[in-house]
């Protein structure tokens, strides 16, 4: 049976999701080395302090995403595919050996600082959607991109907020979802971000990946140190090209994705994209047995 890991990103954190993993070996340590980096209790916030806020966000998510990993290593386990969702791309190059935990957590630290102060734009979820009168209204207005590109019936629209009213009240569609984000994520505006993650990237040593990695940026499998931190590089200011990646997953064989963290948001949109293609959740100790 051929198994890929996926990792969820923003939007898939909760309040009390450091629960299910604080018992794991060297939880504590990993949550109290993150605090001390961040400057603030990492643990407490995921009890019930400002989650959304994307500064902690992102580290959150990788110090439980990458707990899970460890154990799922620990048992022996592993996955013949990686990939992740936006920051869960990190936590996909982590399971793939591609660098440390503590690299892990300082480029995470620094990606959601950048996209925390890279704000003023807005991003909006529409599903049921025509593609091409998407793609075509899209094309013609400026200031907007098709960030995430989740599924045939989902993706995120990111870009001035002018821009991306604009184009959610022109198309035709089921549902139009502002996002309580402070920025155009995953859109040109990030340029200046981009440019500055970039060039703390060059100073932090990749390792080949151990299993394929498909990146956001470019969903073929690669393990390729150079190749892998030349598209972490370009992640910022391109879409998120999920709809390939769940293509991909289907064209390498996989049998079983295993959504690893808090929810189900992968699980659900490879559910309805990928028939035949089977999910499973490790979100805490109690999922590990399965």
């Amino acid at each position: 049976m051929a198994i890929a890991w996926v990792f969820p990103g923003q939007g898939s954190q909760k309040p009390g999701m450091a629960e299910g993993v604080i018992d794991l070996p060297g939880a504590r340590e990993r949550f109290d080395r993150a605090s001390a980096l961040l400057g603030r209790d990492l643990l407490a916030i995921c009890a019930g302090g400002d989650l959304n806020d994307t500064r902690n966000t992102q580290p959150a998510l990788f110090v439980v995403e990458s707990l899970l990993v460890d154990e799922l290593h620990r048992q022996g386990r592993t996955a013949q595919l990686v990939a992740g969702h936006s920051l869960g791309e990190l936590v996909a190059l982590y399971a793939a050996g591609v660098f440390t935990a503590e690299t892990g957590l300082a480029l995470m630290r620094r990606r959601s600082e950048l996209m925390a102060a890279a704000g003023g734009g807005a991003m909006t979820a529409v599903m049921g959607f025509d593609r091409d009168e998407l793609e075509r209204v899209v094309a013609a207005t400026e200031g907007v991109v098709i960030a995430n590109d989740n599924s045939a019936a989902q993706v995120v629209l990111s870009g001035t907020p002018e821009a991306v009213s604009s184009v959610s009240a022109t198309v035709r569609c089921k549902r139009a979802i502002p996002l309580a984000v402070s920025g155009a994520f995953h859109s040109p505006f990030m340029a200046t971000a981009a440019a500055a993650f970039a060039a703390e990237l060059e100073a932090v040593p990749f390792a080949d990946a151990r299993v394929p990695v498909l990146s956001n940026a470019d969903p073929r499998p690669e393990t390729s140190a150079s190749v892998l931190k030349e598209r972490l590089r370009q992640q910022m200011t391109m879409a998120v090209r999920w709809r390939e990646t769940m293509e991909g997953l289907q064209s390498a064989g996989i049998s079983t994705a295993v959504e690893i963290g808090p929810g189900n948001v992968l699980s659900g949109l490879i559910k309805r994209s990928c028939p035949g293609l089977g999910t499973a959740q490790i979100a805490g100790t109690g999922d590990l047995g399965q």
